[in-house]
């Protein structure tokens, strides 16, 4: 007498529910065999998976009599089906309706971590670092920037925005040994080595290999004559001085005037800030002990390139436009807006205010 298929499901239910184990998880094609030759003990969830499904399936194909080889091939496709419901790759969760039918919902893998490197959360190296892009997508795997996927495979380069002194009150001299192309930036970065330590930083627009950068805390009485690439404290330089990569805060790292081309001017000096202007007319407030170095940031043509073709851009990884957007003639008008108000950052150790 054959067996239908709605009531192979349904035994193979009611024994899953006797037995009292859940079927999920990953199965194989060939666990068939397993009955046939001894298995060592089940220890993982998996392979108690793959057991029960097994011992459900080939119990009733044994217990059923077939009249004819189609009915036959038919329960065989039937139970191989079922395994291949339940195989996935990712953790899942399974239920059954009340005629013994599989209800399977997987459970959705959040994205996975950007670095593929281990163990460096502490640590600085100068080796180039593979890490997967996430083409405009969030931890969830939802597309919050559009337009990006894509693009040549690159490799991370640890960029050390932070200049910091010797607290002695010495001078910190380091050798410029290559100037080097980052694709995660439109500026150059420069390899450095002083004693047995080597690192990145942002190039400026007229260094070159062999030159001799200095870095020093020391403020005295007269403003001090900073070459290209020299680290100091704001209060230590002139006023008119082009700087870049500067401090919110004192020790926080450079994180001001970093794109290609760009510097800021220091503008005064007023109880214990300084003020700078950036390169959108925009005045910033910071205390005078934060770290800025000396000249612009390297590759000033930037913003002059010609990408050419579309390629370039996908290139880039920037995907095609849906092509509506057009140029607003001159009926529009230009929109001169006001330059936004001045941006403060205090010191919260420091004893003076602004005046």
């Amino acid at each position: 007498m054959t067996m239908s298929l709605s009531r192979l499901f349904s035994n193979i239910a009611k024994l899953q529910f006797s037995a009292g184990v859940s079927i999920s998880g990953s199965l194989c094609r060939n666990s068939f065999s397993l009955l046939a030759r001894k298995t060592p003990p089940i220890r993982t969830l998996r392979e108690q998976n793959t057991a029960a499904i097994s011992s459900c399936t080939s119990h009733f194909i044994k217990q059923s009599f077939f009249t004819s080889k189609n009915d036959c091939r038919k329960n065989l496709l039937c139970s191989e089906w079922l395994m291949r419901s339940c195989s996935t790759s990712g953790s899942a969760s399974s239920n059954t309706y009340e005629d013994g039918t599989f209800i399977y919902t997987p459970k959705k893998i959040p994205l996975k971590a950007k670095w593929k490197h281990r163990g460096l959360e502490n640590k600085y190296t100068i080796r180039p670092l593979g890490f997967v892009r996430t083409s405009g997508r969030n931890h969830k795997g939802k597309v919050t920037i559009t337009g990006r996927g894509g693009g040549h495979k690159r490799c991370y380069r640890m960029i050390d925005f932070h200049r910091t002194p010797p607290m002695d009150g010495s001078v910190k001299e380091e050798k410029v040994l290559k100037i080097l192309y980052d694709p995660n930036r439109s500026a150059r970065i420069a390899l450095v080595a002083g004693g047995n330590h080597k690192r990145y930083i942002l190039s400026t627009v007229n260094m070159k290999p062999g030159d001799i950068i200095k870095t020093s805390c020391e403020v005295g009485r007269m403003t001090v004559l900073a070459n290209e690439g020299d680290a100091h404290p704001l209060a230590a330089l002139p006023i008119g001085a082009q700087v870049h990569c500067v401090e919110p805060y004192p020790g926080a790292g450079g994180h001001y005037g970093r794109a290609a081309g760009t510097a800021m001017v220091l503008i005064r000096k007023v109880g214990g800030q300084a003020i700078l202007k950036m390169p959108s007319k925009r005045e910033m407030s910071v205390s005078d002990k934060c770290m800025a170095t000396m000249g612009r940031v390297s590759n000033e043509a930037h913003n002059q390139r010609v990408i050419g073709k579309a390629g370039r851009n996908r290139w880039l990884g920037w995907r095609p436009a849906s092509g509506w957007w057009q140029r607003k003639g001159g009926w529009a008008g230009r929109k001169i807006k006001p330059i936004p108000p001045m941006k403060i950052f205090m010191d919260s150790k420091a004893t003076k205010t602004i005046t």
